[in-house]
Formats: structure tokens, sequence, C-alpha cells
């Protein structure tokens, strides 16, 4: 018995969990448009229900410090519902340090099950807080000083096609089925006792080891002793059993899943039943017609295998929104922080991407976002000095392009200063002043992902201190990514991130130098030709081919990869590929083809190996190395 009621709690632990992760995941958002949207009751409704969720099922669990930072943010909440205060600027910064502190103890809690953050310091400024906004507010003092919050503008998703007639009846969401309330909530609605009462009374109760050490039947160092081995134990229980990722998944797309393995079971069937006549020699057939089944099998099987694998991948599926969400809040709090004025602009936040790739996002696309705030626009001063509008504008968009999934942070900011990049890449020795005057302005810009390369003459805690975006691009990259920027002086700075759907199967080109097989991402693929030797010429060192008026830069792969050749082949295959805006051309041996292939970790030995991926099992059992392009084109840059 005792067994079934722990693995019951853990089941209600866990629904806590995931519960409460989609409760924090919009609740930044939905604040930063109720600063915006004072009146929107409705909105104002929901997030209340959310606080008040979070603080009833934390307390159920035994979460006091939770709970005791959700209930001092519900009542701030609660106060604008009854309309006994206004919404301001200074209260939504309470409301947000509450709900910071709730994603503080939360986070412990999904960590090992224990709270251990100190909540003093926020219960008092959240109460001191409200009481002190509600005297200003009932003398008539008005908010001042107080840069404008930034607009908010997040395109609604399109409507769900497949939603029945039933499922668009309106819902009244003002009364919400609730669970039985408990002894506590009726006696304080019904004004018996106060809430502090409840609280202080639930202090009272006695423990099972407080008794037995009252009785003493036990000593209070035992219990002691005794306690801090229950809670390491628990601790390592529960971070056991929340180390498995989860994800929720769609019911039709499981539907859809069982349908598909039924096709599967269905095709196993009849290849076995084909197989049996194949053993016992039975003639009724001859091999021609058994030949021709078997071959229409293969082609089901082939068909069904791939609906399959189509089905697992959007099972994994979950929408960029989940990224995109936290934004209106880094927006609104820096840029009050820095006194501008922005205006950002969300779309696409229902587009869809592997959860592996969605979990690298948060931190890349963070730093981006600060550095267009903070470097990309203008004061409000400046932008109405230039003929802008005061509110500089921010777009963070999301779209699919065939396998890949495009992200665009767009600014209409002052652009990029190229000569202020060119001095700092002299400064820094990147580049030679030679070289420089040969480089395109793309080229020039992609200097700020060189290590430690910053142009502000003032460093900052928000940005400028020289390491963020050569890790932004390391981070892309390894999710098999890449990052091009665009600017124009004056009206601003785009960065574009391409993305793969998922990091679990890629289109790739199967080539092989040598003895050696390898595959290169049929995404960055180019294009490919056949050439005689006689065409690649050397200018300063480096292996170039002429093609339709283009110098295109050459990598033998048998060199990079230490390969041996029997010989110089007189007409190589080019494999010419493209990344970060620059082109390469790789010389094999010969090219075997296209083919889908499942992508395999390297493991601890060989996981750091320059130029390699990842690796992939095919049909023949071998393993083949995947080609990290990224780091090819960017060791020939450094060649150059």
């Amino acid at each position: 018995m005792g067994e079934e009621i722990t693995n019951e709690m853990e089941e209600i632990i866990q629904d806590f969990i995931q519960e409460t992760i989609e409760i924090l995941e919009s609740l930044d958002k939905d604040l930063v448009i109720l600063e915006e949207t004072p009146n929107d009751t409705e909105l104002l409704n929901r997030i209340f229900r959310s606080i008040h969720t979070v603080k009833g099922t934390s307390g159920f669990l035994g979460f006091e410090r939770l709970t005791s930072v959700a209930h001092k943010t519900e009542d701030i909440l609660n106060k604008l519902r009854k309309e006994d205060i206004k919404l301001t600027h200074r209260l939504m910064d309470l409301i947000l340090i509450g709900v910071d502190g709730v994603k503080v103890l939360f986070g412990e809690i999904q960590e090992d099950g224990t709270e251990k953050a100190e909540i003093e310091e926020t219960v008092m400024r959240l109460e001191q807080g409200l009481m002190e906004e509600s005297l200003k507010q009932s003398q008539g003092e008005e908010e001042s000083g107080i840069v404008p919050v930034p607009d908010l503008k997040v395109s609604e998703p399109p409507s769900t096609p497949q939603e029945s007639p039933a499922e668009k009846a309106p819902v009244k969401e003002e009364t919400p089925k609730e669970a039985p309330k408990m002894l506590g909530e009726l006696l304080v609605e019904k004004n018996l006792v106060s809430e502090q009462d409840i609280l202080e009374a639930s202090k009272e109760q006695k423990k099972l080891g407080e008794i037995l050490v009252e009785k003493n039947l036990l000593e209070k160092e035992q219990l002691d002793a005794v306690l801090a081995e229950q809670r390491e134990a628990q601790a390592k229980n529960f971070k056991n059993k929340t180390e498995g990722q989860t994800i929720r998944v769609d019911v039709d797309r499981l539907d859809n899943l069982l349908n598909q393995v039924g096709e599967l079971v269905f095709e196993r069937n009849r290849l076995i039943d084909m197989v049996k006549k194949l053993s016992s020699g039975d003639g009724s057939e001859g091999h021609g017609q058994l030949g021709d089944k078997l071959g229409a099998i293969s082609d089901d099987l082939n068909f069904i295998t791939g609906q399959l694998q189509m089905s697992v991948l959007k099972m994994r599926m979950i929408p960029i929104g989940r990224v995109f969400n936290k934004f209106p809040r880094v927006v609104r709090d820096l840029s009050r922080k820095i006194e501008k004025e922005v205006e950002l602009i969300i779309s696409g936040e229902e587009t869809e991407l592997d959860k592996s790739v969605i979990e690298e996002l948060g931190d890349p696309l963070t730093h981006i976002v600060r550095n267009s705030i903070d470097h990309g626009l203008e004061t409000p001063e400046e932008r109405e000095a230039l003929g802008k509008p005061r509110k500089g504008r921010i777009w963070l968009t999301a779209s699919q392009e065939g396998s890949f999934i495009i992200i665009s942070i767009k600014d209409d900011g002052r652009g990029i200063n190229l000569e202020a990049v060119k001095k700092k890449a002299l400064e820094k020795g990147i580049v030679s002043a030679d070289k420089l005057k040969t480089l395109t302005n793309s080229e020039i810009i992609n200097f700020i992902f060189a290590p430690g390369f910053s142009t502000a003459k003032v460093v900052t805690d928000v940005s400028g201190r020289g390491v963020g975006m050569d890790v932004v691009r390391t981070n892309i990259k390894k999710i098999n990514g890449s990052i091009d920027v665009k600017s124009v002086p004056g009206q601003g700075t785009e960065m574009i991130l391409k993305l793969p759907l998922t990091l679990a199967i890629i289109q790739s080109l199967l080539v092989t130098v040598g003895q050696e097989r390898f595959a290169i991402p049929l995404a960055v693929v180019v294009e490919t030709l056949k050439i005689n030797k006689s065409e690649i010429k050397t200018i300063e060192r480096q292996e170039v081919l002429k093609l339709r008026n283009e110098v295109l830069s050459l990598l033998r792969m048998a060199d990079f990869y230490k390969v041996e050749t029997s010989k110089e082949l007189e007409n190589p295959y080019i494999v010419i590929v493209k990344a970060a805006e620059r082109k390469l051309g790789l010389i094999v041996d010969t090219l075997l083809g296209q083919e889908e292939i499942v992508i395999k970790p390297l493991g601890e030995l060989l996981k750091d190996t320059k130029g390699i991926s990842g690796a992939t099992i095919m049909g023949d059992g071998l393993v083949t190395l995947i080609v990290d392009i990224a780091t090819l084109v960017g060791e020939q840059r450094k060649i150059l």
C-alpha cells in the first residue's frame, strides 16, 4: 500500500512539474501584454488562475516556499481583479519579482525536489511594495519618470482547421470547474478566520519525529541524522525520476502512429508467409511470381517505414513559441533599463522544430536580441534627430523552408559600422591590410564572429564583453545550423539562422576519398562537377578553381583527413559546398549518390574529432563519417 501511495505521489509531482512548465512558458508574455492592455479582464483572470494553480498544487505537495511566493504574487493580482488598485509599471515590476521568485524555486524543485532559495526578502518586497503602491494610488500620486513600456505585437496562430464545431463552442473561462475546496479555503471565504490564521495553525501541526522526541522515545540528534539521510535519498530518487525528458504529444499523432505500426505488422506477416513458401519449396508459384511479390512487399515496407519515420519525428516537434514567449519580458526589462523605446513584433511562433533543437536555441537568441537593443537600436532622441520614429522595432520571425527552419532577428537601428569592424579586425590581427582590401562587405561583417571581437567602446553588463557572437555561432553549429548577417548602415541589421528540422535524420551525398567513405549533408551542397586536374591552379599556396567568373578555393579531403590515396586522379570530382555565406570546393575521388542517413553520435573518444559531426551505419553494415562543413570552411578561411 505504501509503495502505491509513493508511486501515486510521484505521478502527481510529475503532473505538477509539467503543468507548471507550461504555465511559466507563457506567463511572461501574458504579463507584458497585460501591461500594454490593462483593461483586458479576461487576460488578467487567466494570469490569476495560473498563479493560483501553482500556489494550490505546490501547497498540496508541501512546497512551502513556492506556495508563499506564489500566494503573495496572487494577492497583487487579486487586488487588480477587484479593482482595488490600478496596474502601473511599478506594480508590474512587483508582479514580475514574484514570478521570478516562483521560477527560481520551481527550478530547484525540478532539479532535486527541494527548495533551497531564501524567500524572506522577496516576500517582504512583495508585501511592502503592494502596501506602498496602494497608499500612493489612494493619495492620488501619479507614476512618473517611467520609460514607456515596449509595445508587443504577437501574431495570432491560425485557427486549427480540424477543430469540430463542438470544440469551437464558446467556453466561459471565468467559471472553470474546480476541485472541492479544502477546509481552510472555506473558512476564509466565510470570514470565520483569516488566511494568516490558517498559515499559523498549519505551522503548529506536529510531525512524527517531533512527537517521538517530545515523548522521549527518540533523541533529537538521532532524528536530525535520519532526516538528513531521508532528504538526501529523496533528492536522489526525485532526480532519477525526473531526469527522463518528457514531451506532450497530440492524440491524433499517436493514433496515426498506431495505424502505421498496424500496416507494418501486416507487411511483416506477408514477408514471413513468403519466406515460409520459399523455405518449404512450395512449387505452386514460380520463382518469378514470388520475386514480384517480394518486390511489392519491399516497396510497401519502404513506404510505410518512411511514413512511420515522419510520424515519430512529428511527435518530437514542439512550437518555437516556447522559446519566443520569453522575449517580450526580455525586451521589456532591458529597454526600461537602458531607457530605450522598443516595439517587439513576433510572428511564426506556431512553427514546429525538433525538441533537441529548441532546447539549444534559448541562449543564442537571447544574446542576439539583447545585442539588437543595446547596440543596434538608437536612443529615442537619436532616432528623432535622424527622422525615425522614437520607438525602435525588432522583428522576431520563424518560418519553414523545406527541411529547414529559418529564424530572423531584424532591427531598424543604426546597422553595423563597417569601418569600426575593419579597424578592430586590423588591431586584433585577424586580417592583413592587403587582404582586407579584397574582401566583400559580407565577409567583413562576419569578423564579428571572431573570438573576443567587439567594437563596443563601453563594456556593459548588457552586452559588448567580446565573447558573445563567437559563442552564438558555436552553439548554432552544434545543432548543424548556420548564421548569416545582413546589415545596411542607418537602416538596421538582420541575423538569419538556418536550422535543421531534426538532428536525427538528414539527406546526404555519399563520396569516397581513397578507401574511405564520407557523407556530406545535402543541404550545404551547391553543385557537383567533374574536372580535369589541369584546371586546378595555385595562387599563394592555395589551390583554386576558376568557375563561371568566380575563383573558388579548394580543399583536398584526402589531405585534411589524412587519408592514403594511391595516386592523384586525372579527373577528380569537386563538391561545392556553402556555409556562412562562403563557398568551398571539396576534392573527392568519386560520387556514390544521395542517401537518407540516421545520425549517430561519435562517442567520448571521437566526439572532438575536427571536421566530423557524427557517423552513420550504412546498409552494408559499415560506418560512414559525416563531414562537418562549417569546420572545413572555417579552416580554409584561416589559410586565406
